[in-house]
């Protein structure tokens, strides 16, 4: 069993993730949009948060994040132009990082995720992630927990308040000790008078728990 630590976790991650716009009436839209949702264009991001977009007329710099773009119809009449708001259908979308996004990689399966742009530590993609409150199993026991906190600490760098490195259980050997570590409380302690935080925690790599139903 892997014991918890007594300091506190730290904050999961926001999943950079976001769904994809739901197909718009083009009636409703003004031509800017119009012209922004259907004509082909590419999108990439810069090292220095702002984005490329080739188009048949041309190429063009945004700054999203200061709504500024390099192209005619903004430089020169100010408009919030078509490739302004196709980069920010694009991150919606999820298609491209947000200005505050870089492209990092999910610890389990190293699936392209998103990743807060000075972020250290480890990260999951929205397959593997998990949230506080969600039911899991434990891989090698199959006993029912709930998570409490998603970490971004690695395994082999998360102590528990034994001392030990999480990977360092001969349980977790199975399990990447480049994975973050989610901490969780086992049900069977759970009781209506007792919260989570009444009851002891414990530390996991994070593709030792799954899903219930998985």
């Amino acid at each position: 069993m892997t014991h918890t630590r007594n300091t506190a976790a730290s904050p999961a991650a926001e999943s950079p993730r976001r769904d994809s716009p739901s197909p718009t009436d083009l009636a409703a839209l003004d031509a800017r949009s119009e012209r922004a949702l259907t004509e082909a264009m590419t999108v990439r991001r810069l090292p220095d948060r702002r984005y490329v977009v080739e188009t048949d007329g041309g190429t063009y710099v945004v700054a999203l994040d200061a709504g500024d773009c390099t192209c005619p119809d903004h430089a020169i009449r100010g408009a919030r132009c078509k490739h302004l708001r196709r980069v920010a259908m694009a991150v919606t979308a999820g298609t491209v990082p947000a200005p505050g996004e870089r492209v990092g990689a999910c610890a389990v399966c190293g699936r392209e995720t998103f990743v807060p742009v000075d972020a250290a530590g480890s990260y999951l993609c929205d397959r593997h992630a998990f949230e506080p409150g969600d039911a899991v199993a434990d891989r090698e026991t199959g006993k029912r927990l709930v998570v409490t906190a998603v970490t971004t600490d690695r395994a082999d760098a998360y102590r528990t308040d034994e001392g030990r490195l999480v990977a360092a259980y001969d349980a977790n050997e199975a399990y990447g000790a480049h994975e973050p570590v989610v901490e969780a409380v086992y049900a069977e302690s759970l009781r209506p008078d007792r919260l989570p935080s009444d009851v002891d925690s414990y530390a996991f790599p994070a593709s030792r728990l799954t899903a219930r139903g998985n």
